[in-house]
């Protein structure tokens, strides 16, 4: 412990102490100097190459391993959203560090510094031109000796720039609370772009509600892995949970259920546009899921003239699906359609719409495909492009239209002649994406419908080839969905998303030609220790070498009846 009059004693959760209440930054700089001349030793730095998802191109560089100095500053020129990921970093930086870290204005060419974004080809910066190279959301990452340099196109290149030396920095990065640590980076060079345009995961609110800040945690989640949508399915049989002004009962009634009989809950429209701006700011579009024209039986609760027949059904808290829908043949029905997706889309700037489509099991054909192809063209005039569950394959295709395949087998003739008519897709198969699904059978929580989908399952497949007849530029992106049925807890949402999310995170990001089980996995256990630090809960997956005992972060619990009531 320091004997240093000015250091405050070491106690406490507080390891290093800090400057006191009003410290000038040259203060907390020598302040944090201080606590680290404590350390025994510096903590070995990663390798470049231990990055998930993996890179595109590594070039390692052994002698230009980099520290962050106390005093450092990020540069960053005029560009509000080159800014905006500059306070990311800055705040992502000093809780761990303690250090001051301020955001300063690179005006004229930006010279080399200790941390300095760039945005490639703007007339304030003298870095080449690689938006082209680089396209809509890859960077460079350089590392030298003096210091750190994320060059990107657009704000969302620096921004997974921003997560690649985020995972490069050691574990205590992910503190909230200061740290001793030596701050080292492994010098070299990185230049990353996506494989999919489309890196998604989606969430189920309709079985089980979950409150907004659980839903911004998991926005958290998907970007700190460069994943960037996030399919929120907002509407089921057990709840609707998106306010409509034009049907206010929807919420109010319909959104006072859930799974088990539990209380329910819905968003306003301020939850839901803070949701989708706190989303935006990571570069992570919201996709809403209106679930249609089955799935429906809380909308049905609330306006029984939706109903066949018109009788409201009692609200329904079990699991069974299929039962209910929407009436196919009354105009009633296509007023609350548009108007619900009219009001969605105002307040969602995404350029998708979701309307489900799935297990219409009593609607029949014909009726179904009726349905379908009026919202189709409904979604279309509101200036957004339709996503439904591959269920929609057989309905008339309109240009642009989306297909998300769940299926479990690799041979679906019905989706590959959507496909030849135009329809693009998003691979969410159930027996390797499927969050929901138990890693093994003495998993606490989850489904085993699809098979049990352990870490190497969920990434032991290729999206570009998973289908058969198929081009594989049909393949819009991947989407990893979590269903909530037995699912009540955020510590519940963890533990199924993680170590899974990253793998299938890492298929929509890497190369084909990195992918592979035994490298993955060995970069995959030195996460573990920085879930643990972020308070992240994760499943220790025996398949997966984690290098650390589990130190205490929470669990789901263990009886699957607490989390399941029987239909």
């Amino acid at each position: 412990m320091s004997s240093t009059p000015a250091a405050r004693p070491e106690t406490g959760p507080d390891p290093i102490g800090r400057a006191p209440t009003g410290a000038s930054a040259a203060d907390l700089a020598r302040t944090a100097v201080r606590r680290a001349d404590h350390l025994l030793a510096a903590p070995a730095p990663a390798r470049l190459g231990d990055v998930v998802p993996a890179p595109a191109h590594v070039t390692p560089d052994p002698t230009a391993d980099f520290t962050l100095p106390p005093d450092a500053a990020i540069r960053v020129g005029a560009d509000p959203g080159a800014r905006a990921v500059a306070a990311q970093l800055a705040a992502l930086l000093r809780a761990p560090t303690g250090y001051p870290l301020p955001v300063a204005a690179a005006t004229g060419p930006a010279p080399a510094g200790p941390l300095t974004l760039t945005l490639s080809g703007t007339p304030d910066t003298a870095a080449p031109a690689t938006d082209d190279a680089l396209g809509a959301e890859g960077y460079r990452l350089d590392i030298t000796g003096d210091g750190v340099r994320i060059t990107a196109g657009t704000p969302a290149g620096l921004f997974h720039g921003v997560q690649t030396l985020r995972q490069l920095l050691p574990p205590q990065v992910e503190s909230t609370t200061p740290v001793a640590a030596r701050w080292v980076v492994p010098g070299g060079t990185i230049v990353d772009r996506p494989r999919y345009a489309y890196r998604g995961a989606m969430l189920d609110v309709a079985r089980h509600f979950f409150g907004v800040p659980d839903v911004l945690r998991v926005i958290d989640h998907l970007a700190r892995y460069k994943l960037n949508h996030l399919h929120l399915h907002l509407t089921d049989d057990q709840g609707w949970r998106i306010a409509v002004d034009s049907w206010p009962r929807l919420a109010t009634v319909g959104g006072a259920t859930e799974v088990g009989g539990g209380p329910g809950g819905h968003y306003t429209r301020d939850d839901y546009r803070r949701i989708v701006g706190y989303a935006a700011a990571r570069h992570v579009t919201v996709v809403p899921e209106i679930d249609l024209p089955g799935h429906t039986n809380a909308a049905l609760v609330a306006y029984p003239e939706l109903a066949p027949g018109g009788s409201a059904p009692p609200p329904y808290t079990g699991t069974d699906v299929g039962f209910s829908y929407v009436d196919p043949a009354s105009e009633r029905t296509y007023d609350f359609v548009a108007d619900v997706l009219g009001e969605i889309a105002a307040l969602t700037p995404g350029p998708y719409l979701h309307i489900g489509g799935d297990e219409a099991f009593k609607v029949p054909a014909d009726a179904y495909a009726g349905f379908v192809e009026r919202v189709q063209r409904i979604v279309a005039g509101l200036g957004r492009t339709m996503v439904g569950w591959h269920q929609v394959a057989p309905v008339t295709h309109l240009p642009g239209r989306v297909l998300q395949w769940w299926g479990t087998k690799r041979d679906d003739p019905v989706t590959a002649d959507a496909v030849r008519r135009g329809a693009r897709l998003i691979l969410s198969p159930g027996n390797h994406a499927y969050l929901d699904m138990k890693y093994a059978e003495d998993t606490p929580i989850g489904h085993d419908w699809a098979g049990l989908v352990d870490v190497r399952r969920a990434y032991d497949w290729d999206p570009g080839s998973h289908l058969a007849d198929l081009p594989a530029d049909a393949v819009l992106g991947v989407e990893a969905p979590l269903w909530t049925e037995s699912v009540t807890t955020r510590a519940d949402i963890e533990f199924l998303m993680f170590p899974r999310l990253p793998a299938l995170a890492e298929l929509g990001w890497s190369p084909r030609a990195t992918h592979d089980w035994a490298a993955f996995r060995e970069r995959l256990a030195g996460h573990g220790p920085r879930w643990e630090a972020a308070g992240i809960t994760y499943h220790r997956a025996p398949e997966v070498p984690w290098p650390t005992a589990p130190t205490g972060v929470p669990t789901p619990r263990q009886s699957p009846d607490e989390h399941t009531t029987p239909t």
